[in-house]
């Protein structure tokens, strides 16, 4: 007993002494971990074209393949960055000189849609009316709104330089992730084999593939939505067509969001008396659109890692108020992780019972 009372006391201290490092390094790092999650995504998802850049450099030069793949992945960031500006700066000029144009000739309607809303409708149509007597009072309020809320542009800037440093974070992070990413991986296979035994395997394999099935899901599905509405567009012939489908692209990351972008679009086109125009975008988007969704998710969603709609959901929206951005994959990964794991408990839990009584 004098003997294993140290002992205890030395443990104690020692769990101790390591939760306070732990608080410590997370008070560090805590504003480094977005951009790191960020980096871990995109290796994560870029990592067979690094084995492939890796393989034809040589298996041992890993610092010149994780080199050419940074540069890789910078040019394709970097450029539907440069042309996203480009796009919204031209399209954003050209609806500002329209509704400028429309506003100062006094000949700005709503659709009878609108105005023949119950309590509403009177009203906005009254203010319309005042902005077709009186444009310039109408654009001196404005005027005055903005120099009211200069701060807001102040702090767009903030948040414009702060996303900078992050991605220069990001691509810092990702040089690493690539060059040292499969010695990461064993240490924390390790790691968590000692902590929760040979299972861990198993588990780390579920959780990379329903990983891969949320992301590549997610990502893939959006980006066919915003193509497919933004064909549309252009048939259409609809005002800043480019604009509209970045704007799709983004509304497509969120549960009922494409829906959100076409039906606006069809009752723009409404608005304005191009009926066949708005039939057309309301019938393809809801015909091919919404449904391209049920044909990209099964083809990277395997029938193990299905995934219900309603934690997906739970997932984008959560994700996004807890960790922005970022949240609309780690929300649903998180989720589907925890999901991943719960069914892996409750079959081998199962298995267990069902051989229990042939023991």
């Amino acid at each position: 007993m004098p003997r294993s009372a140290p002992l205890e006391l030395h443990r104690v201290l020692l769990f101790i002494l390591f939760f306070i490092l732990l608080y410590l390094s997370f008070s560090v790092l805590k504003y480094f971990m977005i951009p790191v999650v960020w980096a871990m995504i995109i290796t994560y998802m870029t990592w067979p074209i690094y084995q492939w850049i890796l393989r034809q450099c040589g298996s041992t030069r890993h610092n010149l393949a994780a080199m050419l793949m940074l540069c890789l992945i910078t040019f394709m960031i970097g450029m539907p960055l440069v042309f996203a500006i480009m796009v919204l700066q031209d399209e954003g000029r050209h609806l500002y000189l329209q509704l400028q144009q429309q506003l100062f000739s006094g000949n700005f309607t709503l659709p009878e849609l609108i105005t023949e809303l119950p309590l509403v409708g009177q009203n906005l149509q009254q203010m319309v009316n005042e902005v077709n007597n009186h444009p310039q009072v109408f654009t001196q309020n404005i005027s005055a709104w903005i120099q009211s809320h200069l701060s807001y542009g102040r702090f767009v800037l903030s948040e414009i330089s702060r996303n900078l440093i992050k991605l220069s974070l990001v691509l810092f992070s990702l040089f690493f992730f690539y060059r040292d990413g499969r010695s990461i991986l064993e240490q924390v296979r390790t790691a968590l084999e000692k902590v929760i035994g040979p299972r861990v395997h198993h588990y780390l394999n579920t959780i990379s593939e329903t990983t891969r099935a949320v992301v590549y899901g997610f990502g893939l599905t959006a980006v066919a939505q915003a193509l497919l509405a933004g064909l549309s567009y252009f048939v259409a012939d609809v005002p800043n067509p480019m604009l509209l489908t970045l704007i799709t692209f983004l509304l497509a990351l969120i549960p009922f969001g494409t829906p959100i972008s076409y039906c606006a679009v069809a009752l723009w086109l409404f608005s304005q008396g191009n009926i066949m125009a708005a039939v057309g975008v309301l019938a393809w988007g809801v015909c091919i659109v919404s449904t391209s969704d049920n044909v990209i998710r099964p083809m990277v969603i395997s029938g193990a890692t299905q995934i219900p709609f309603l934690i997906i959901m739970f997932g984008v929206l959560g994700g996004i108020a807890s960790f922005g951005l970022v949240g609309l994959f780690m929300g649903p990964v998180i989720l589907a992780i925890l999901l991943a794991i719960w069914r892996e408990w409750i079959h081998s839990v199962g298995n267990k019972t069902q051989a229990a009584p042939n023991d």
